[in-house]
This record gives C-alpha cells, sequence and structure tokens, in this order.
C-alpha cells in the first residue's frame, strides 16, 4: 500500500484503526455519505485514516487484493486498464468523488490501475474492517452496496464510453 497516512496516535481499540474528530468531520462532508446516520458515520471513521498521495503515484493495481477504499477530498486520479495498445484511461476522478468499490464484492480483487494525477488528499477506509461491520449492522450493509452500486455503475458506464471511443472498434 503507497498511502501515506496520517492516523490519530490515540487508538480507541486492539487493532481497530483509531478515530479521530477531524476524520469524522471530513467524511460528514464528503458527499458519498450524505445522509448517514452520526451512528453510520462514527463506525466508517472508526475504519479511517487520512492519506496522501504525490502526483504519479500508484494507489492501486488491477489483480492486487481490495481491502480499502478512498473518498477523495482534493486532487485527481486515473483509473487505467491495460489493452493490447497500451495504457487506456478509462476515467478521471476528483474531490467528492469514491474510488473503490471491489473492497465490498468477492473475489476483492481490484479491476483498475489507479495512479494520483495531482497532489491528493483522500481518507482511506479499511474495507475489509467494514465488510465486518456491515456484517453486524445489516443497516449499514444495505446503505453502503446501494451507494457502491451507484458506483460500479458509472465505472461500467465510463469503461463503455472508452471502449466504444477506441479505433478499429467494430459498431454494429
Amino acid at each position: 500500500m503507497n498511502a501515506k497516512a496520517k492516523a490519530n496516535p490515540s487508538a480507541e481499540s486492539g487493532d481497530r484503526p483509531p478515530a479521530s474528530q477531524p476524520i469524522q468531520a471530513l467524511a460528514s462532508e464528503h458527499p458519498f455519505l450524505a445522509g448517514m446516520s452520526a451512528h453510520q458515520l462514527r463506525i466508517l471513521s472508526d475504519c479511517a485514516m487520512q492519506s496522501h498521495f504525490e502526483p504519479n503515484e500508484l494507489i492501486f493495481r488491477a489483480g492486487d487484493p481490495a481491502d480499502r477504499f478512498y473518498l477523495i477530498n482534493r486532487g485527481k486520479v486515473a483509473l487505467e486498464t491495460q489493452t493490447d495498445r497500451g495504457r487506456t484511461l478509462i476515467q478521471t476522478i476528483g474531490a467528492g468523488d469514491v474510488l473503490g468499490w471491489s473492497w465490498l464484492f468477492p473475489p476483492y480483487f481490484w479491476h483498475f490501475d489507479v495512479r494520483a494525477l495531482e497532489p491528493t488528499d483522500a481518507i482511506f477506509i479499511y474495507g475489509s474492517m467494514l465488510r465486518e461491520e456491515c456484517e453486524a449492522d445489516h443497516d449499514l450493509g444495505y446503505e453502503l452496496t446501494r451507494r457502491m452500486a451507484k458506483v460500479m455503475l458509472q465505472r461500467l458506464q465510463a469503461t463503455r464510453r472508452q471502449l466504444l471511443e477506441l479505433p478499429g472498434m467494430p459498431t454494429y
């Protein structure tokens, strides 16, 4: 993992990442989490820490285990895939977007390479821990699944648009 994380040094419990008021405040302001209850935001914040990526830094690679996701607060990242013609940009996302849905759906592997295009600040959320919380709190699990389904649909549509723009792509 390439994230340069800045976490609150006072951990609340055992192996759980530390919660901090700044993380909870940042999370509550992110559009992806709009309308979530205070209880749900606290659970998410307990699984979160701040992260930063420099331009051209690889955030994750297709095929690697997906155990996290990011709420982008500042900056831009590129979702890319490898084709016979080289790297293909699928989508550019930035502040207010969510990065990563593969942590929630088996087999829990990334489907794209993601690289920072500019200095990027994000909230890193431990997806593997959050899956356990979703098993215990089905309302939280349903809400996150519903929201991640929207992200998946956006990625699918972006991929479709890119494929249609490839030279030599047959049309029927």
